[in-house]
C-alpha cells in the first residue's frame, strides 16, 4: 500500500483542515459506518435499519441519516402509501465511501483477537500499578 507523507505545516495553517476534519469526524462515527455498511446490501426502511444496526436510538439514527443525506451519501425516497414508507439507499458517492469503510471493517475483524490480546495485557499491567 502506498502512503503519502504528510506535509509538515504549523498547526492551524492548512486552510483545508476544517472541512476535512468535519467530514472525517462524521465518516469516522460508528453509527455512520454501521449505517453505510448495512445499506451496502440494499435499500432499507428506517425500522429495518434500526433493527439491523442494533443499539442505536431512533433520534441518533434520524440524525445520522439526515447528515448522510445532506452530504450526498444517502438518498431518501418516500413511497406514497398510508402511512408513508421511507426508504434509504446509498448514492454513488455513498457507495464509493463504502469501499474503504468495508476494508476498515474487514481489517478490524481480521485483527480483533490481536487487539483483544493487547487490551488484556494493558489492562492487567494497569491493574497492578
Amino acid at each position: 500500500m502506498r502512503m503519502t507523507a504528510p506535509i509538515p505545516l504549523q498547526p492551524g495553517t492548512y486552510p483545508g483542515c476544517g472541512p476535512v476534519k468535519e467530514v472525517l469526524g462524521r465518516m469516522g462515527d460508528k453509527w455512520t459506518i454501521l449505517a453505510i455498511t448495512v445499506l451496502v446490501e440494499q435499500p432499507r426502511r428506517f425500522n429495518e435499519l434500526k433493527r439491523l444496526i442494533g443499539g442505536i436510538s431512533q433520534q441518533m439514527l434520524t440524525r445520522t441519516l439526515k447528515a448522510l443525506e445532506r452530504d450526498g451519501m444517502v438518498a431518501r425516497k418516500v413511497h406514497p402509501s398510508v402511512p408513508p414508507q421511507v426508504e434509504y439507499s446509498l448514492t454513488d458517492l455513498g457507495r464509493s465511501l463504502a469501499v474503504p469503510l468495508m476494508q476498515l471493517a474487514t481489517w478490524v475483524v481480521d485483527h480483533m483477537s490481536e487487539i483483544e490480546s493487547y487490551r488484556a495485557r494493558h489492562d492487567e499491567k494497569a491493574h497492578h500499578r
